[in-house]
């Protein structure tokens, strides 16, 4: 009996090892089951987008008129270092914007020639249309406001230097960019080009056009630029003489002034006043004569502002 009870004890404590070992996972399952970290997400390293380059431009873009006292505004080929026109030199600015024009004598014809870095060259012909002019007769002494031919003649060469040491300034303006408009507007009473002939004797033609308007009346700046020559006292064809350089070789010339407003150096912008209109110098009533003029080529002020309002 007593064998009988020790071995149903040590079945019972038999049995219950069994089970308890059956509720302990072996090592390997706990490794299967535990949970897998999860690995730090992956950043993606920041690019930053290239700047968007300007296409690239094999030809010029011209735009504007190709004949005779008109002006063009154009854009260069890609990778440009120099250009030319018929030889000279001609600047552009950092965008590869320029300006050209033709004087009212220019030939039929004009190659503009840009240089590219590498060496190689573009080249565009331009035909030049001729301008038609008319004949003035113009009753006004030829000497202008001198006293006589000889007074003309001694006080002359100084004007012309005068004029040319202000037109030979360089200035930086963006004035050349602008759509021009009419200093003043009225009845025009002289064209640019003409032929003109004073009591009878042969004159130069005409270097501006003529806005004829009372004494007084206030004329402004037709674009941005600055001021390079404002007359100290009236020179004998142009009288009270103003010129305000646009940038690019571009400059204005006003003629026959009452009053001048500003002064050498001074910026002005477009629409500011720059003075009146008068009669000084060579001049049979009150007017405004507006030239216009590129380096050594002289412009139609209506080729650039289009027709006058007046």
């Amino acid at each position: 009996m007593r064998v009988a009870k020790d071995w149903r004890r040590h079945g019972a404590t038999l049995a219950l090892l069994i089970v308890a070992a059956g509720c302990v996972p072996p090592a390997e399952t706990e490794a299967r089951l535990a949970p897998r970290a999860e690995a730090p997400p992956v950043t993606a390293p920041s690019v930053t987008p290239a700047p968007p380059r300007d296409p690239i431009r094999a030809d010029f873009t011209l735009t504007g008129l190709a004949e005779q006292g008109a002006v063009m505004v154009g854009q260069v080929p890609s990778d440009t270092s120099a250009l030319t026109l018929d030889g000279k030199a001609i600047p552009f600015a950092a965008d590869g914007r320029f300006l050209i024009a033709f004087d009212r004598d220019a030939g039929p014809g004009a190659r503009l020639v840009a240089t590219l870095a590498d060496g190689r060259s573009v080249e565009r012909a331009i035909a030049v249309a001729p301008g038609s002019w008319r004949l003035e007769h113009i009753n006004a002494p030829w000497r202008g406001s001198a006293s006589s031919d000889a007074d003309f003649e001694r006080r002359r060469p100084a004007e012309l230097a005068e004029i040319a040491a202000a037109r030979n300034m360089e200035v930086a303006s963006d004035g050349w960019r602008q759509k021009f408009r009419w200093p003043v507007t009225g009845r025009l009473s002289g064209f640019f080009g003409s032929q003109r002939v004073y009591q009878g004797k042969p004159g130069t033609y005409h270097s501006g056009t003529d806005v004829a308007v009372p004494a007084g009346t206030p004329f402004v700046a037709p674009a941005d630029g600055v001021v390079v020559l404002a007359a100290a006292a009236p020179f004998t064809l142009e009288g009270n003489l103003l010129i305000v350089d646009h940038g690019m070789g571009l400059s204005s010339a006003f003629l026959h002034c009452q009053r001048l407003d500003v002064k050498v150096g001074d910026r002005v912008v477009q629409g500011q006043k720059l003075g009146t209109v008068g009669r000084t110098g060579r001049a049979t009533g009150p007017h405004m004569h507006w030239g216009l003029k590129w380096r050594d080529a002289r412009l139609d002020p209506g080729k650039l502002a289009g027709p006058n309002g007046g």
